[in-house]
Formats: structure tokens, C-alpha cells, sequence
């Protein structure tokens, strides 16, 4: 069964017509091309598909595109801006937190949101907010240090 649907895709709006069973990492890499969007385990467990929607972190591969109908949807190709890195990108970047790059764009977003937020968190609460990624390069003792270095900056800028 075929359904239209309408969603922003980093600020640009889209209307495409869907299989009501296609999941948003599907439509967003085969039919939009956001290949920044990694498919990994198909069953939500890796973090690999993470995307924002309306600005909180979603596994895509377990979202069906026809929910996306209405919604604002950001990948990690849209947080750069005028072709500079994002805070958080930049950070991952300084901390060494990037090695193969697979696991890379879910973590990002997922701080990305974290940042966005506004509010404080522990080191216990950037672990945990972070423990549904799965990365098989590093230690992540480097990805919890560039998610914090993240948060302080945006706590530095805001004041």
C-alpha cells in the first residue's frame, strides 16, 4: 500500500510517495540519498541509522517512514553549516573520537541532541544517553570525552 507523505529532511521540505512498510533509513538512503544515515544491525541495537526527528534521537531502521509524515528530520549532513563542521563535529574531531566512521554520524546526533537540549549532564548521564551505539574501533572513552567537551563548550557559549 503506497501512502504520500510530507517531511523536512535538514531544512528542505519533501513530498514522496512511500510503501506504508518502508523505514525512514530506507527512504532517507535509497530514495533521498542521505547515505550519512548507516544501516548496521536492522533491529535498533547499534545507533548506526540514529536521526534526529523533531530534534530527538531515533533509530531509523525501526521507524517507518510513513511516521516521519509532518515531522522535521536531521541527519548528520545537516548540521554543518556554510560548509564549517558543527561544534559537536569539531569536537569529535579534537578528541580523537572518530576511527572508521561507520558508528560516527548516530554518536554526533546523538550529542548533537544532547547540546541542544540546553540542560547539564553527569558523566553517568552522557554514558547512558550514549549506550545505545555500538562502536567497534575505539575504547569509547574518547567518544564520552568529545560528547563532555561538547556539552562544556555549549555551556561556555551560553553563558
Amino acid at each position: 500500500m503506497q501512502k504520500k507523505i510530507a517531511l523536512t529532511v535538514n531544512g528542505r521540505p519533501y513530498r514522496i510517495e512511500i510503501d506504508i512498510r518502508e523505514s525512514l533509513l530506507d527512504v532517507l538512503r535509497d530514495r533521498l540519498q542521505f547515505t550519512g544515515v548507516k544501516q548496521g544491525c536492522s533491529v535498533g541495537e547499534c545507533g548506526a541509522c540514529t536521526v534526529l526527528i523533531d530534534g530527538t534521537p531515533v533509530n531509523s531502521c525501526i521507524y517507518l517512514a510513513a511516521w516521519a509524515d509532518g515531522k522535521t528530520v536531521t541527519t548528520i549532513e545537516g548540521i554543518a553549516r556554510d560548509g564549517h563542521l558543527s561544534p559537536v563535529q569539531e569536537a569529535f574531531v579534537e578528541e580523537g573520537a572518530i576511527q572508521c566512521g561507520f558508528c560516527t554520524p548516530g554518536l554526533v546526533l546523538s550529542t548533537t541532541a544532547m547540546v541542544e537540549s540546553g540542560r547539564s549532564f553527569t558523566h553517568d548521564e552522557v554514558r547512558r544517553e550514549l549506550s545505545g551505539h555500538l562502536c567497534r574501533c575505539t575504547g569509547y572513552q574518547k567518544i564520552i570525552d568529545a560528547a563532555e567537551r561538547a556539552l562544556r563548550e555549549a555551556e561556555k557559549a551560553a553563558e
